[in-house]
């Protein structure tokens, strides 16, 4: 993702703080999980007793609580009893570690949706706190990405291989007590290996870290490519570009695949040592044990009971190597998450104001530039006066709807870039979310949610009837329209409203603006998409129903702008003419060049129809 710091950060408290409201659910779990351990650990216990001293003539002392309910002489004498009791005994210890298996599993599944719960909500929460700046430097999908899963990656982590590392260790430990209890020396033949896995896990450990964090990102770009592609389906489809866009992902894909068939043999490098050893583990602890028995230094029941135990820390000892490895796919995962997490929020000012909005505006020596590239803006300074109507003209990258994001603050101007006041007060002493709700803006690409056309409208104002959305479109000249369709109203537009078409679009959003009854209101190029006709319609129309609303129009349309109190002329960012139609076509300048070449004769025949300039 753009920008990511390389820095390493200490990640675990952003993560440990959404663990705490389920930490109750994995310490459950956690003794759960001792619990199965222990009674695992005791068959090979009663299977050595069994065979040393109720089969077998080995001095043996049975616990107090059964000394109670027979002796040891009685179950040499009734040996078919006696199996039947260790049979039975077994029996209890499975069915006790079974339920704390089943305890385990139910507390972790428990912990782990809430921990994973409470980290979806936090990241999408903070996502939308997040400045308009940083959502234009990061791509959608990898963004996606990082959120689906980067997130179960993590929730894997936390509620399962941590959970699993300690409950191997513990049995590690627990099991090698025992067994040196047993004999010293078969013990420490198998301890031997416990190192050895332990350290060429680690080896792999750093390897796969390396080469996950980049299979991880090509899954990133793999994912914007396809959001791009199916969100910009109209535009592939007009220029015929499905070969092209077939082609493009298949060698993204390739390249994912490449990556991840270089993690799988790499794997199959790790699982292959990994038999290797086990297999000489278990062969020694037989082979060494076996002379043992033979030589009479140990007893069959204790060559059992080795035999049984070296057997059940096998897979755990692999398991923790596995485990200690695929942590660092988690570390990648946690590391691609914090950085959202870290992502500063847009400062929101407890004491910042809510002053009136239907005030003059003023950009008072106004320069601005986006990270990295020249400037867009270069000390501009003029006024709108409440309640009028101020067009704006300019050329491509002149700076026009720079203008309407500043004040709308999607972005802020840093010291020394000039100030925006709204009735003499800054805007950035004006709360953020007080001055968005009372500036209506329609952008030059309107967005549509996939609801339905009158749920699109109302977003806005939620409580609005069917006759106040119904009011809106008329003004925005679309009732028509939306007349004509089966459903009307609720018909559910497609992703990006490409079930639309480009005019209908841009005044479904018109409406959605004229919904918020907002006291300033601007129209980023918003009327491009519909003809001539239409635009002097809803500007007819708009001119009626927004009174004493202060009207901001950006367009490249003469027949847009002509009728506005003022029009401010741009050119590279810097103010290059100001003042009415009239006055502008009275003097040389790029608006009366731009008037020349749009007032054909047809465009000409509409301003009679308009009222407005008479030929």
């Amino acid at each position: 993702m753009a920008s990511q710091k390389n820095k390493k950060e200490n990640n675990f408290p952003l993560m440990a703080k959404f663990l705490r409201g389920n930490l109750l659910f994995f310490a459950t779990a956690l003794l759960c999980s001792v619990l199965s351990t222990v009674c695992n650990s005791l068959t090979p216990q009663v299977i050595s007793v069994t065979v040393d001293s109720v089969l077998g003539s080995e001095d043996y002392t049975l616990p107090g609580v059964l000394q109670a309910f027979t002796s040891l002489d009685w179950l040499r004498s009734n040996p078919g009893a006696a199996l039947l009791m260790a049979a039975g005994a077994i029996i209890i210890a499975s069915l006790v570690g079974g339920l704390g298996n089943f305890g385990t599993r139910t507390a972790t599944a428990r912990g782990s949706e809430g921990f994973v719960k409470g980290l979806r909500d936090a990241l999408y929460s903070h996502i939308q706190r997040l400045p308009f700046s940083w959502h234009v430097k990061h791509n959608t999908g990898e963004i996606i990405q990082r959120c689906t899963s980067d997130v179960e990656v993590i929730r894997n982590f936390f509620t399962n291989q941590l959970l699993e590392v300690i409950r191997i260790v513990f049995m590690i430990v627990y099991y090698m007590i025992i067994m040196f209890s047993m004999d010293w020396r078969i013990a420490l033949i198998s301890a031997v290996f416990v190192p050895v896995v332990l350290l060429y896990s680690g080896i792999f450990y750093s390897k796969i870290s390396y080469r996950f964090r980049i299979a991880d990102e090509a899954e990133g770009i793999l994912s914007t490519n396809v959001q791009e592609n199916l969100t910009g389906v109209r535009v592939v489809r007009a220029f015929g570009r499905e070969r092209y866009e077939v082609d493009k992902f298949n060698k993204k894909n390739n390249r994912f695949s490449e990556l991840w068939v270089e993690l799988g043999k790499l794997m199959s490098v790790y699982w292959a040592l990994g038999d290797l050893i086990t297999g000489l583990q278990i062969m020694s602890v037989i082979a060494v044990g076996a002379a043992f028995a033979a030589g009479g230094e140990i007893s069959a029941g204790t060559l059992l009971a080795f035999i049984s135990y070296n057997s059940s820390l096998t897979w755990p000892i692999r398991s923790l190597g596995r485990t200690l490895s695929e942590m660092s796919k988690s570390g990648v995962s946690i590391d691609r998450v914090a950085y959202i997490l870290r992502a500063e929020e847009e400062k929101v000012d407890p004491k910042a104001l809510t002053p009136p909005m239907d005030k003059d505006i003023r950009f008072n020596d106004v320069s601005f530039s986006y990270e990295g590239l020249k400037p867009i803006l270069s000390h501009l300074s003029f006024t709108i006066p409440a309640g009028k109507t101020f067009a704006i003209l300019g050329g491509t990258g002149s700076g026009k709807s720079t203008i309407a994001a500043l004040l709308d603050r999607l972005y802020d101007l840093g010291k020394g870039q000039g100030s925006i006041t709204i009735g003499g007060v800054d805007i950035r002493d004006i709360r953020q979310d007080y001055l968005r709700q009372n500036i209506g803006l329609v952008l030059q690409e309107p967005f549509l949610f996939s609801r339905s056309i009158g749920e699109n409208i109302a977003i806005t104002h939620p409580d609005a009837g069917l006759a106040g959305i119904r009011k809106a479109t008329a003004i925005a000249c679309v009732d028509d329209a939306i007349d004509t369709f089966q459903d009307g109203y609720d018909t559910v537009v497609g992703e990006r409203g490409v079930t639309l078409s480009g005019g209908q679009k841009q005044r479904v959003a018109i409406a959605r603006m004229l919904m918020q009854e907002a006291p300033i209101m601007i129209f980023d190029d918003s009327l491009s998409a519909v003809d001539a006709e239409t635009d002097a319609k809803i500007r007819a129309a708009l001119k009626e129903r927004m009174g004493s609303a202060t009207v901001i129009l950006i367009s490249h349309r003469i027949t847009t702008l002509m009728q506005a109190d003022e029009i401010l002329v741009l050119k590279d960012g810097a103010l290059s003419d100001l003042g009415t139609h009239q006055e502008l076509i009275s003097r040389p300048g790029i608006y009366r060049d731009i008037y020349d070449i749009q007032m054909a004769a047809a465009d000409r025949q509409l301003l009679n129809t308009e009222g407005g300039e008479q030929v």
